[in-house]
């Protein structure tokens, strides 16, 4: 009950709640942001590093990249908002997909 606006009919009420909640989204949305690029940063000081081997790095870039798109999907692009559980749903549907497609391919090509 604490994280739906209260109506309260008294639009000033209404107009401080909405500020406070925009302030709360928009610090998330900078703080995300923020640990986007010190990931992506991460990602090219584990390329660049003649010390770590391919199987090492490819594998760690692809966690880090799993990362970020978990924080562009829920934080740039809303999807831990309320009302969003269908798109949520059509979008983790399609990734599942994905995913035993190319796990099957692999399979297939590899055996």
């Amino acid at each position: 009950m604490a994280n739906q606006q209260p109506n309260s009919g008294n639009p000033r009420v209404d107009i401080e709640y909405r500020r406070k909640k925009s302030a709360e989204e928009m610090k998330h949305q900078v703080i995300t942001f923020a640990l986007m690029i010190f990931l992506t940063i991460v990602a090219f000081v584990a390329a660049g590093y003649e010390g770590f081997s391919g199987w090492f790095i490819v594998p760690f870039i692809l966690i880090l990249a799993i990362v970020q798109v978990i924080f562009q999907l829920y934080y740039f692009m809303h999807m831990s908002h309320k009302g969003h559980e269908a798109p949520a749903l059509f979008l983790y549907s399609g990734a599942l997909v994905g995913f035993i497609t190319i796990i099957a391919f692999l399979t297939v090509i590899w055996w």
